[in-house]
């Protein structure tokens, strides 16, 4: 059975001496709003966390499998799904084939019924629109990028003729001492609080399958997904908060109360924005950890037919 509520939820994390989403244009740099110098971090790389987190956490097995997965083909997966459904991985496939096609997808690939996925790359299995879907993070104030240079105590140097152990170690021998290190450089913010504003359709949930058990995953992976991927680059981070609007209806009548929870009960800028629901302000000039914040939930703003369940 597929989820029968619409929700929203804000999603709290933060960075300490890290990059929490470099810009691969911009030489790794932390992302950054140029108008107002506010982080970014983008919904892919959120994405990319909930997948790995969950195949660690779930053995990367159907129906918990992930389909984008580091440095795969994803047409592979794709011609796996015609070939368990009776059909040939073949481009111009009829509709039947690649309905029978994507329906295996979505059943065996948590981030297809979640987040969706392109799937007429190579053979056809059609496109899934998802019912979970995040916004770019945005810091809470403005962070400041650093550029820092670092010194590494050896070279990965190609030695031209060298062709052996032996060479290389002859080439290092005649070396003075400075020309065996060499420099570098990384980027960091020395702390930035982020919010990512997430939304998930039942509607579209009937149409991938995405179902109660998956959705506890997904609040699983958000909560833990940060302590399973530490790396240098990254420096500290964690998950601060995850505040989930439940549309649950006010009718009387069951069936209208349930039309009313899929459709929801309230537009979403009154439940996410800034000082509606969840209000989060500064207690120090230049915060440098989250306890320089205090978080604030008035549950006496939410409208009728809205549930708030806090994870912190």
């Amino acid at each position: 059975m597929s989820i029968k509520n619409r929700y929203e939820f804000l999603f709290l994390f933060d960075v300490e001496n890290g990059n929490p989403n470099g810009d691969p244009d911009g030489g790794n740099a932390p992302r950054i709003d140029p108008e107002d110098m506010h982080g970014l971090v983008s919904d892919v790389a959120l994405k990319r966390r909930v997948r790995n987190y969950v195949q660690i956490a779930r053995g990367n097995e159907s129906p918990n499998a992930i389909f984008v997965e580091h440095a795969t083909n994803l047409n592979r997966p794709i011609a796996t799904a015609h070939e368990n459904t009776g059909g040939l991985p073949e481009k111009d496939a009829g509709k039947d084939k690649v309905k029978a096609a994507r329906d295996w997808m979505c059943q065996t690939f948590f981030d297809v019924r979640t987040f969706g996925a392109v799937m007429s790359t190579g053979a056809n299995a059609g496109q899934v629109r998802g019912p979970v879907q995040f916004a770019f993070a945005r810091s809470v104030d403005p962070i400041l990028p650093l550029d820092i240079s670092i010194t590494r105590m050896a070279v990965a140097e190609k030695v031209k003729g060298a062709k052996s152990v032996e060479d290389y170690q002859k080439w290092e021998d005649e070396q003075p001492e400075d020309k065996l290190r060499t420099m570098g450089r990384k980027n960091l913010i020395p702390y930035g609080l982020y919010v990512a504003k997430g939304f998930i359709s039942a509607n579209l949930a009937e149409q991938t399958k995405f179902c109660d058990d998956d959705l506890s995953l997904l609040w699983e992976a958000l909560q833990n997904m940060y302590d399973h991927d530490r790396s240098a680059s990254k420096g500290m981070m964690s998950c601060r908060g995850l505040y989930v609007f439940k549309h649950v209806g006010t009718d009387n009548d069951p069936q209208q109360r349930e039309r009313q929870a899929m459709l929801g009960c309230a537009p979403a800028h009154k439940l996410l924005d800034a000082g509606k629901i969840v209000s989060i302000a500064k207690n120090k000039e230049t915060p440098r950890c989250f306890d320089d914040y205090d978080v604030s939930v008035d549950k006496a703003q939410l409208p009728a037919g809205v549930e708030l369940i806090e994870y912190t």
